[in-house]
């Protein structure tokens, strides 16, 4: 919390001493949201899962706890199953009264599928498989038949192997493919013994057909992530034959398809091409002739989730334009859709419908507050749940989407949190929190997590900007391909014009401007302290890249960069790419530099890290590295979150508030924390 006297001095109100009226760094580790939603066909009822952090100091390093809840349609919620568990894949019976899920509990060794009733009564685990975990499942929508997805189970002699000490490891090779299996839950005589169906290569996702004698089947070459990004496919799977009768031909990624009611299409998100970066694209395929058409051409916007109404053949679905998000519906024979909700109330995702298509679940969030459950009726959309009522007691600061044009016309735009307690004429400290991909983009809602500053820098006193830099998604696909064959080119420049946009506002002191960001945007971060240096006093570089000819040989996605990031390869042109990365730039910097990597970050590899600090060690530049051991990109560990948090504050506030020139302490006392909250619970 800032000294009364720098408050003061900035012209905010002194009631941001009282830490309980807003957000802190203390806070964000005990924020909850809602993570699925699944409506009942009855419309009666939600079911939906919730994410619970572990508690700092007190439990066990991991991720967050998943609990089962449902909540009806008047708000009242009902605890399911809660406490030390990890809950996912919900869904409903057809008949309302019972909610299937994945979960270990009680002595379980791999993931199973339980089944709980809704009216009352403990779970029941409908299946287990031997020696390996159920990695996803559908059920059939006559509840006859179940999908099970689930890798192979490990061979035994393999543990045995590694205890005398054979445990060589050849690299992307002899990967095992996930198995596609259907159980009869008709036979209730015997434990069920499901039959692998004969789909060659690895399977990631699977849908019913609604008559239960068709499959939905998405396969990709192997298990390799790269192959999902760029080589994914859908087939249609006839049950009775035991064969894939129809695959459809789309190119670039691939994202969940779903079968029309009678059968007769199906609707897909995809990419327009190989070389569009996200999977915003709405096609609809006729299942008698095999055709795959776009079915929102030109859409300026990009198609988040979809959901087909049991009635007709209409499809409901989610779209981010900007920083805004819309439900709408569209009929098959037409182009030309209608807005269910329209943007500017919430950004919505995990749409559901029920039976009779009057009723929507899904989870949204707003600018003050985080995912909740909201079901949509005749238009109207109502909030059902409140996972963190003590957010109802917090202030927080003004958020708009800022617009502007960028040197060369181009249109880009952002999300601006204005420091809590804002007053016209005051110039505050800024920190642009900028986002990865490239293909992503921030919304106008919650933005505030362990990982950016949001509510929780504005209430410090800061400015906090979220850039939608060219090559953001959300403003259809040529757009975002404006940043390939470019890295850190024109993207990059957008940065320094959304800052001086900034200043001109008269909001900002452009001498105190920090800036942060992970993957994608730690590159960016990387690049703002060393080729942009003189715009950026401060910055804290997350699982970010610094060599991009290193970054080609030592990531997971090599050919997706290839396809949808560079459109060349390293050894087409080895100086651009030398140019092109922070590492080239180091010697310049004049901006202390933060780095944070998960140590087993498989997507930008921590070398990527080590490499920038040892450039800028070597060369008396203020730099500090910290690695976090048994994380990957990104922290998902309440610790390690915590931690990250404590020390991306500690030095932006060093340097754009407190302004020193020395590095702080890199030390953090978790012992003393430790410590008085074991004497507390004496």
């Amino acid at each position: 919390m800032l000294k009364l006297s720098l408050v003061l001095a900035m012209g905010l109100s002194s009631s941001l001493v009282s830490a309980s009226t807003v957000l802190t760094v203390e806070d964000i580790p005990k924020i909850q949201s809602v993570i699925q939603t699944s409506i009942s066909p009855d419309g009666d009822n939600v079911a939906f899962t919730r994410s619970v952090p572990r508690e700092l100091y007190v439990d066990e390093n991991g991720t967050n706890y998943r609990e089962l809840y449902v909540v009806n349609d008047k708000g009242v919620e009902r605890p399911f199953i809660t406490g030390s568990v990890s809950i996912s894949s919900i869904q409903w019976s057809n008949n309302s009264k019972t909610i299937y899920f994945l979960a270990k509990l009680k002595d379980d060794k791999f993931t199973a599928l339980y089944q709980i009733p809704v009216d009352g009564g403990q779970a029941h685990k409908v299946l287990s498989l031997k020696d390996t975990s159920i990695s996803s499942y559908a059920l059939s929508p006559d509840n006859k038949h179940l999908a099970i997805l689930a890798m192979p189970a490990a061979d035994k002699s393999d543990k045995e192997l590694k205890k005398l000490g054979f445990m060589a490891e050849v690299y992307e090779q002899g990967l095992k493919n996930k198995q596609l299996f259907i159980a009869d839950l008709k036979q209730t005589d015997k434990p069920l013994s499901p039959t692998a169906l004969n789909v060659a290569n690895y399977v990631s996702d699977v849908n019913w057909a609604a008559d239960g004698k068709k499959l939905l089947v998405k396969t990709q070459p192997t298990a390799l992530i790269d192959d999902k990004y760029t080589k994914s496919q859908w087939h249609l799977f006839d049950i009775a034959s035991n064969q894939v009768t129809m695959s459809f031909a789309t190119e670039g990624k691939l994202g969940t398809a779903e079968l029309s009611h009678d059968g007769r299409y199906i609707a897909i998100l995809g990419a327009q091409d190989k070389h569009d970066p996200a999977t915003g694209r709405l096609f609809l395929a006729d299942t008698k002739s095999g055709k795959v058409d776009e079915w929102l051409p030109n859409f300026s916007g990009h198609v988040a989730d979809i959901e087909w109404q049991n009635k007709r053949n209409t499809l409901n679905f989610i779209a981010n334009v900007g920083t805004q998000s819309f439900v709408g519906s569209i009929k098959t024979g037409s182009n030309k859709y209608k807005k269910i909700v329209k943007e500017g109330q919430f950004i919505a995702s995990s749409l559901s419908i029920s039976a009779s298509d009057k009723t929507l679940a899904l989870r949204a969030n707003t600018a003050k507050h985080p995912n909740e459950v909201f079901i949509v009726r005749s238009k109207k959309a109502e909030r059902l749940t409140d996972s963190n009522t003590w957010l109802n007691d917090k202030r927080f600061a003004k958020q708009q989407t800022i617009n502007l044009k960028a040197r060369d016309g181009v249109e880009i735009d952002g999300v601006l949190v204005y420091p809590l307690d804002y007053k016209k004429g005051t110039r505050y400290p800024l920190i642009m929190s900028v986002h990865g991909g490239p293909e992503s983009h921030d919304k106008d809602g919650w933005l505030t997590n362990y990982s950016r500053p949001g509510q929780m820098g504005a209430a410090r006193g800061y400015a906090v900007f979220y850039p939608n830099y060219r090559g953001s998604t959300g403003k259809g696909v040529d757009y975002s391909k404006l940043g390939q064959n470019d890295y850190a080119g024109k993207e990059f420049d957008d940065l320094v014009d959304f800052k001086n946009h900034l200043v001109d506002m008269g909001l900002v002191d452009t001498k105190r401007v920090g800036i942060t960001g992970g993957s994608y945007g730690g590159y960016a971060s990387a690049w703002g302290a060393t080729k942009l240096t003189e715009h950026f006093a401060a910055s804290v570089m997350f699982v970010g890249v610094s060599n991009q000819l290193s970054k080609f040989g030592t990531t997971d996605i090599s050919n997706e960069m290839n396809l949808v990031h560079a459109r060349s390869y390293p050894w087409d042109k080895w100086q651009w790419y030398l140019e092109r990365s922070p590492i080239y730039w180091a010697g310049q910097s004049k901006t202390p530099l933060l780095i944070m990597h998960g140590k087993d970050d498989p997507r930008v590899h921590p070398a990527q890290s080590m490499e920038l600090y040892r450039y800028m060690k070597v060369q008396g530049k203020d730099v500090r590295l910290v690695y976090y051991p048994g994380e990957g990109h990104g922290n998902r560990k309440v610790a390690a979150q915590y931690d990250y948090s404590l020390r991306l504050m500690r030095w932006m506030d060093n340097y754009l508030i407190d302004g020193n020139k020395d590095m702080p302490a890199f030390e953090i006392d978790h012992a003393a924390k430790l410590k008085a909250i074991k004497d507390a619970n004496k």
